[in-house]
């Protein structure tokens, strides 16, 4: 039998220098690829591709506590891969300069006619884009149960910012305790009562409920918001406006933006997500008075630059 052929040595010294170029690039490829899922991922398994992917979105508002906002951000970062950072304010007056100075991206926390007013006022040009709900606008009491049951000069706190002022009055007006000159405006104020049957005070409207149940005045107009952080279910209020007459549409609540985002597509998507249904059924077991609208963004802003025109007149 012959012998069984002998097999070369493998050479000494290096390695070949291809196998080592080629092991490297596999290498790299791969973390590369590891890396750029990650980041469509939003860094979250489960989380939805999309232009927002992987972007945090801070968000004014003025009621941060309801659970309404938990679904809506849980599904803010399932379904957009967007982190939304909810900043909460108890002053009307600063989520708009917040807004236009950049530290938040969106807020959410006034309707059309406020932001109208706010533009108007500050030369300003914040924009809708989209829409949640109109809210009633109460007035409460914890002494009477009707408003003809209130007194000669019963004292009436109404919110002291302009818009929320002028609502009140039309308000105390529908219920027969003042009357405004001209009928009244979205634009009225105190001064243009003509008669009275109370007492009407100006507060901030973070504190009319405060005064409320503190006893300094015997009915107040609340706020939905510091209602239901007062405590005060919508079922004791003893007058309201109707939030679903045609009359309402200047007080739909709305996403806002800067200007120059109006079109930003992460944007206009979580105005959006507030209409999924597993966050309107939150909205509205915490915020049952409240009349849910889907408007469009484009609705919304030729809304607001007819109440801007009006605004301008009402300050000539």
């Amino acid at each position: 039998m012959s012998a069984a052929p002998t097999l070369p040595e493998k050479p000494k010294g290096k390695r070949p220098i291809g196998w080592i170029v080629a092991a490297a690039i596999v290498v790299v490829a791969i973390v590369v690829a590891v890396v750029v899922g990650a980041l469509r991922s939003g860094g979250s398994s489960g989380a939805a591709a999309g232009d927002g992917a992987g972007k945090t979105v801070t968000i004014g508002v003025a009621d941060k506590s309801l659970g309404y906002w938990d679904t809506y951000t849980e599904l803010a970062k399932e379904r957009l891969g967007v982190t939304v950072k909810l900043t909460n304010f108890s002053d009307y007056s600063l989520p708009n300069p917040a807004l236009k100075d950049g530290q938040l991206d969106i807020n959410q926390f006034q309707h059309i006619q406020y932001l109208a007013d706010y533009n108007v006022t500050s030369n300003d040009d914040l924009q809708p884009i989209g829409s949640t709900a109109v809210y009633p606008l109460p007035l409460y009491s914890t002494k009477y149960d009707e408003p003809s049951e209130l007194p000669e000069n019963a004292k009436v706190a109404i919110p002291n910012d302009s818009i929320n002022q002028a609502r009140a009055l039309l308000i105390l007006q529908a219920a027969d305790l003042i009357t405004l000159e001209d009928g009244g405006s979205a634009f009225s104020t105190t001064d243009d009562i003509e008669t009275k049957q109370v007492d009407v005070q100006t507060l901030d409207a973070s504190q009319t409920a405060n005064a409320l149940q503190q006893g300094s005045v015997d009915a107040a107009v609340v706020n939905n918001n510091f209602a239901t952080a007062a405590g005060l279910p919508i079922s004791d209020a003893i007058y309201q406006d109707d939030p679903s007459s045609a009359s309402a549409a200047p007080y739909v609540n709305v996403f806002a933006v800067r200007d120059e985002d109006k079109d930003d597509e992460t944007y206009l998507d979580l105005a959006e997500l507030f209409q999924d249904d597993a966050v309107q059924q939150a909205f509205a077991k915490d915020l049952p008075e409240a009349v849910a609208r889907d408007e469009s963004a484009e609705t919304l802003q030729d809304e607001l630059a007819e109440v801007e025109q009006d605004a301008k007149a009402a300050k000539q």
